[in-house]
């Protein structure tokens, strides 16, 4: 084989390899195209698609090599079911967006009350189908390029996508404090905000509340020195950052099954990166409240900036671990060796 056939034969390889990654391209486009505001949203928006991008682009290429040792054989059932795949999530923005769909799903959800009384939950229901639809687009690709053994190297760009629109059509059909299992953190997530906002010198109340419209969610209220009331918030479960926990967790497990550390490690790994996801909430409630106080847009940092310190920590937790793990066996072979010390 010659030097052209041989470049040819890379380019055509690594197109494959990035198939998945080029099939969002399109649809993620196009709906910056209609709302290019809600890509400036973390919650209940679209922020979410950069950090899925850069998920598939990291395990494609973790896994390229062993991708690399697979030949693809060009089967005509196999190559049409993966190019209609590959133009779904393209064809379903368009039918969702230019042919009437996202407006049918929420005509149903205000005739069925998803929500309740509010329309804004109802009028959020096709952000979530479209989260749940493209996550199974995604899926089907990588089955019919890679074949189900290969499923597991995307797992977590796939759960990733998948649980954020999980999240929020369980917020939509069960908003405030209505989704009890997950608004059981909320009492203690409120009282360590509560304890570090005293630290911070501030007086603190918390109050339980339950009522026919917004469930049981805790009220934090501040008070200054003299007793002035600052600003008070009713925490629900995404406020506390029930869904990050979530997320971590499913991500993170994921991650550690499909890596080599030991059951010791891994179980130790994921209990300190619980730990700080926990500590990275307690802080992001805590931060809502020092801005409101001080006259910011809290609305603002409530709805992408905070959001961002568990995101960006779940997603680059896994490459601390690998950074740590290529250290520690530096350490252990001698390969990594610190300078002498000058006297």
């Amino acid at each position: 084989m010659d030097s052209k056939e041989e470049n040819f034969g890379k380019i055509v390889s690594a197109f494959k390899k990035l198939l998945p990654v080029l099939s969002f391209i399109i649809p993620f486009a196009i709906l910056y195209s209609l709302y290019p505001h809600s890509f400036e949203s973390t919650w209940k928006g679209r922020t979410y698609y950069f950090f899925f991008i850069w998920l598939i682009l990291l395990e494609t290429i973790l896994s390229w090599e062993e991708f690399k040792k697979e030949k693809w054989r060009a089967k005509p059932i196999k190559t049409f079911a993966l190019a209609v795949f590959i133009m779904f999530p393209t064809i379903y923005v368009v039918v969702a967006n230019f042919y009437g769909f996202n407006a049918l799903t929420v005509d149903l959800a205000l005739k069925y009350k998803i929500g309740g009384s509010e329309a804004s939950f109802a009028n959020m229901m096709p952000l979530s189908f479209e989260y749940l639809v493209l996550t199974i687009a995604f899926a089907l690709i990588i089955l019919t390029e890679y074949g189900i053994s290969n499923l597991p190297k995307y797992a977590i760009s796939t759960f990733f996508l998948g649980l954020i629109g999980m999240v929020y059509l369980i917020d939509n059909l069960y908003p405030y404090g209505w989704f009890t299992p997950l608004q059981i953190v909320v009492p203690t997530t409120a009282q360590l905000a509560a304890n570090f906002l005293n630290f911070m010198g501030f007086q603190t109340k918390l109050d339980n509340i339950t009522n026919p419209v917004y469930g049981s969610l805790t009220i934090l209220k501040v008070y200054n020195s003299e007793g002035v009331t600052l600003t008070s918030f009713a925490i629900g479960w995404p406020c506390a950052g029930a869904d990050s926990l979530l997320i971590y967790s499913i991500i993170t497990l994921a991650f550690l099954k499909k890596s080599n550390v030991s059951l010791k490690a891994g179980l130790a790994y994921f209990l300190v990166g619980a730990i700080v996801t926990y500590a990275i909430n307690i802080l992001r409630v805590v931060s809502i409240f020092i801005i409101a106080i001080n006259g910011g847009d809290w609305a603002r940092f409530h709805d992408y900036y905070g959001s961002l310190y568990s995101t960006t920590w779940i997603i680059s937790y896994p490459l601390i671990i690998v950074g740590s793990q290529a250290l520690w066996r530096r350490l252990k072979t001698g390969k990594l060796r610190l300078p002498p010390i000058s006297r």
